[in-house]
């Protein structure tokens, strides 16, 4: 009587994901439809892939070749040791404290944990099997190792099995743990009578390869493959650029490296790189790019420009003058009670004065703003709260309420002291990115509370020290993205289009980022994506430069 045929595409889930036997499918396309089934927080692999370059070419940017070597062993000629390691025992799992163990384990090391209820259901299959390793005497598990019978699996004509999973706690005091843990399995393969057994270790875990062809491993030719996840990212994304880029070109190059885009032309120093794919190379400064043209860029930094373009539009926008004399700005101010003074041509909110209402801190605003600017611009001034939009490629992808940079007062700190503290903190968590400088503008904001930079601020009195909210003068930031009303959302995607910017930072004065009512005060060419985690601001910049690396999450209607 004939034996039956090996099963048809075999998925076999053994607890942290499922093992994809490749010669069970029928082509490359079936295969690598499996593969992207994978489970969130699970690790699949497809092992004994014929031609893996066409499997990673039906989804080349989810799906890569692993840098692992596979090694077999030749069970009918293996030799048996002389003498066993003593004073350990190794059998199946006992218990639920067994398993907490082996996760233990498992994490300790950057593994995937095991789904104990779904491996208890599937104990007493015989397809697969997970050992331990325990003292003698009695003690918790200190070594974890998972063999698979392929035979059971699909019916392997080769009479093979595997080895996988095998781990060892990082305080277990014997050395030969893990190779007494390897010979329980391969006894246990032998007495089922199998022919072969297999494992994959990764090409640069030179002890474990050494342990391995200690007991007769031999290295063939067999591939794996796996998915592009969080799990298994540091073995496709290759070395991280520099580390001297600050966050906001940081989010950007870690994104790209996840999709296998290059990097090229880095210069840390200035935020400038260059991004890769194929035959398609794009220039960067942070998130200012070559495809945002000269014009659209001259636009956001112009921001009388920019209130011209988008009053236009019929957006709204504040009451706004160029400084012509200190009689204008008087009478300027007259009207309308309280104003902004900023220069026409700048960022990161350098030279922006807030909420002025007497004509000697506007004289001394104003002269400040001319000394970054030769033209400087003064606005009414509208209460709400800081909301900056960010749109890439005509969709609002993150809003955030911006808040000015205050200071907690304890009794014994003067206001200078506090600044600084404050100040270094938030230098510290943006890479030196934020800071409060101590200038005339928070003089001026200390003073408005009735105080100088060396009062001593009373106990637990919250002082603003900033009147604009803007992160690089120590601003802080809070993401409302769910919350943003459509008439927002909507005044956003006009303002971008009226500049003609695929990618763009919008300011606007809020009383609720959930209420209708805005004004719409600038547009920043170079927004910091960073500022707005976790909105996959960084993703959506990489799907407009690159659309062919947006990962095929989902094949329906795809193909």
């Amino acid at each position: 009587m004939s034996e039956p045929p090996p099963a048809e595409q075999v998925r076999l889930s053994v607890g942290w994901g499922r093992l994809l036997f490749a010669q069970t499918f029928p082509d490359s396309e079936s295969l690598a439809r499996a593969m992207l089934e994978e489970q969130e927080g699970q690790r699949d692999i497809a092992i004994y892939v014929q031609d893996p370059h066409l499997v990673v070419a039906e989804a080349p940017q989810d799906l890569f070749l692993d840098p692992s070597l596979t090694y077999r062993l030749d069970l009918e000629s293996y030799e048996e040791p002389s003498a066993y390691l003593e004073g350990w025992t190794i059998e199946r799992p006992r218990c639920r404290e067994d398993w907490d163990a082996i996760n233990g384990i498992y994490l300790s090391h950057q593994m995937v944990p095991v789904d104990t209820e779904r491996v208890w259901a599937e104990r007493d299959s015989g397809v697969f099997f997970y050992l331990v390793a325990r003292p003698s005497a009695g003690g918790p598990v200190r070594g974890v190792v998972l063999g698979v019978d392929h035979v059971r699996a699909f019916r392997d004509p080769a009479n093979g099995c595997s080895l996988w999973a095998l781990a060892v706690h990082k305080q277990a005091d014997d050395p030969g743990l893990g190779e007494a843990l390897s010979r329980a399995v391969i006894d246990r393969f032998r007495a089922r009578g199998r022919r072969q057994l297999d494992l994959s270790v990764l090409h640069d875990n030179e002890p474990a390869i050494q342990l391995y062809r200690r007991l007769g491993f031999q290295k063939v030719e067999v591939f794996v493959l796996k998915n592009r996840n969080p799990i298994n990212e540091r073995l496709f994304v290759g070395e991280p650029p520099d580390s001297g880029f600050n966050p906001y070109a940081e989010i950007i190059l870690n994104e790209a490296l996840r999709r296998g885009i290059r990097v090229s032309g880095a210069d840390p120093e200035r935020g400038l790189f260059t991004l890769s794919l194929g035959g398609r190379s794009v220039a960067c400064w942070e998130s200012l790019t070559e495809l945002t043209t000269a014009i659209a860029a001259h636009r956001c930094a112009d921001k009388s420009l920019t209130r011209q373009i988008w009053a236009e539009a019929g957006l709204r926008v504040p009451e706004q003058v160029v400084y012509e004399s200190p009689e204008q700005a008087e009478a300027f101010l007259a009207e309308h009670g309280e104003i902004v003074v900023k220069p026409a041509v700048g960022e990161q909110g350098l030279g922006v004065a807030v909420g002025l209402r007497a004509p000697e801190e506007t004289h001394r605003a104003i002269a400040e703003a001319r000394a970054l600017s030769a033209e400087v611009l003064l606005e009414s001034c509208h209460p709400g709260e800081d909301l900056r939009v960010i749109v890439i490629q005509q969709e609002v992808v993150a809003a955030s309420v911006r808040r000015p940079a205050a200071v907690q007062g304890d009794g014994r700190k003067t206001a200078r002291q506090l600044i600084r503290r404050l100040s270094r903190r938030r230098s510290r968590m943006t890479g030196g990115e934020s800071s409060i400088p101590l200038d005339a503008e928070t003089e001026r904001c200390l003073a408005g509370a009735g105080y100088t930079l060396d009062t001593v601020i009373p106990a637990d009195e919250v002082v603003a020290v900033r009147r604009a909210a803007n992160v690089h003068t120590g601003g802080t930031i809070e993401d409302v993205t769910d919350q943003l009303h459509p008439d927002l959302e909507e005044a956003a995607l006009r303002a971008a289009e009226a500049l003609a910017i695929p990618v763009t930072g919008l300011d606007f004065l809020v009383p609720d980022p959930g209420a209708a009512d805005y004004v719409l005060i600038e547009a920043n060419e170079r927004p910091g994506l960073a500022n707005h985690e976790p909105q996959p601001t960084a993703q959506k910049f990489m799907d407009f430069l690159f659309p062919s690396s947006i990962p095929q999450a989902d094949w329906h209607g795809s193909r």
